[in-house]
């Protein structure tokens, strides 16, 4: 067990769904947005993308493991039957914002309610997962458990990797970006440096239409 595990990728991609769900609030109640515009935004594909991939390895290789380390603790497990219960309740919430918007009509008060269920929601989880699962984590799980999982987690991303890695690092501090840069082959880095952060920065992921070049 470790408690020296570096759940940098934890808290990067936690951050980065915080921001999105800031950038979707507004694209859906502020006065000078429409919201039918939404599906047609890199901003929601990606969001949906990355949250997919982020509970799928959760559930897949986070939560398994840890709950072999929990036998005989009813409560941690509760605990664990809790983290993913949070997940499928995301996913009909997303369901419903997608059948919202591909309504004839988009009727903003009702996508505005569903975009704020998601965000309180999500929010909510990812408090919750940071102040009891992570903790659970770090004391229950080896290094190799913990970088299987980072594995799993980096695979589902790796397809649209040019997208996706730009995405995460958008707005992280320094220290982050050097640490998660680090556990990238060389060539990786350098495509992202020279080419993805560039191609990513110069769209707007909120804008209808908007699709950066790889």
């Amino acid at each position: 067990m470790s408690d020296a595990l570096d759940l940098t990728v934890m808290y990067a991609m936690h951050d980065a769904l915080r921001r999105e769900l800031a950038h979707l609030d507004r694209m859906t109640t502020g006065a000078d947005r429409d919201p039918a515009h939404l599906p047609a935004t890199v901003g929601w594909t990606l969001f949906k993308k990355a949250l997919r991939a982020h509970h799928t390895a959760e559930d897949e290789a986070l939560w398994p493991v840890l709950r072999g380390h929990l036998a005989g603790r009813p409560k941690d497990l509760a605990l664990l039957e809790a983290m993913e219960a949070e997940h499928a309740a995301i996913v009909p919430l997303i369901a419903a914002i997608d059948a919202a918007l591909a309504a004839p009509e988009v009727d903003p008060l009702g996508l505005g309610i569903l975009t704020d269920a998601l965000a309180t929601g999500l929010a909510g989880h990812l408090k919750h997962e940071e102040d009891t699962a992570l903790p659970l984590v770090r004391r229950a799980l080896t290094a190799e458990q913990w970088g299987r999982f980072r594995q799993v987690h980096a695979q589902l991303l790796c397809p649209d990797a040019p997208l996706m890695l730009p995405w995460l690092l958008h707005g992280a501090d320094e220290q982050t970006v050097a640490k998660l840069l680090a556990l990238l082959p060389p060539r990786i880095r350098a495509a992202y440096t020279t080419k993805w952060a560039p191609a990513y920065i110069a769209v707007d992921r909120w804008s209808p239409g908007a699709a950066p070049t790889h």
